[in-house]
């Protein structure tokens, strides 16, 4: 039990620091929206390892052979996804902006409306619409389909009793989501340092990073 519980924990750490898209992601929604807004994110960013290690615990090298015939269309559909998300964070980038020069006042503008995919009202259906889309972000994570594919394959071979699966499942889903908290926790600390200007500036290149990550994505599916 113990060591299926410290495969869990450093597989989720496998899989969750890795600086990737999702990262960006919810440092940038930390330092734009806040700290519920970011933890929201993070939540659903480790949700969807917690689901996936389920499914490498459960079925194991069976479904190895399913997931490969997917493999370039979820990618597809992740160069579409990232993409969307970039150009809509560069669009609320745009109109914070707009909205801080025209609210501008002796102290310098107001902190307005962030980026990325929830909205940071801090309203109970803002926080589940940001916890709902990171979950759906990075379940259509190439790096993160990838990773678990091949932890698919090796779990496969142990054999592992049930209780063992379900240890390996929690270790996962406590790694991921310490981290995640983590970097919601530093980006929201972040926040409170820099004027808003600075994170406009942030906003910008963490949206120009995730484009980035979108067009490598493309770039490997045209080789």
């Amino acid at each position: 039990m113990i060591a299926a519980l410290l495969a869990g924990l450093a597989a989720g750490y496998g899989i969750a620091i890795p600086v990737g898209a999702v990262a960006v992601l919810i440092m940038e929604t930390g330092i734009r929206s806040g700290g519920r807004a970011a933890a929201a994110a993070g939540a659903g960013a480790a949700s969807a390892d917690g689901i996936y290690a389920a499914v490498a615990a459960l079925f194991g090298a069976a479904l190895a052979g399913v997931l490969a015939p997917w493999e370039r269309p979820l990618r597809a559909v992740a160069v579409v996804v990232l993409a969307a998300l970039a150009l809509h964070g560069f669009r609320s980038v745009a109109c914070a902006a707009a909205g801080a020069a025209a609210w501008s006042g002796p102290s310098g503008p107001r902190d307005l409306a962030p980026s990325g995919p929830g909205p940071s009202t801090g309203a109970g259906r803002s926080i589940r619409r940001t916890y709902a889309g990171f979950l759906g972000i990075t379940l259509l994570n190439p790096l993160t389909i990838t990773y678990f594919a091949a932890l698919i394959l090796g779990l496969g071979r142990t054999g592992t009793d049930a209780a063992q699966k379900a240890a390996f499942v929690a270790g996962a889903f406590l790694a991921s989501l310490s981290w995640q908290m983590l970097l919601a926790g530093g980006s929201a600390t972040l926040r409170r340092r820099l004027s808003p200007r600075v994170r406009l500036a942030v906003g910008i290149a963490g949206n120009a990073m995730v484009l980035a990550f979108a067009v490598v994505i493309a770039i490997g599916l045209a080789a």
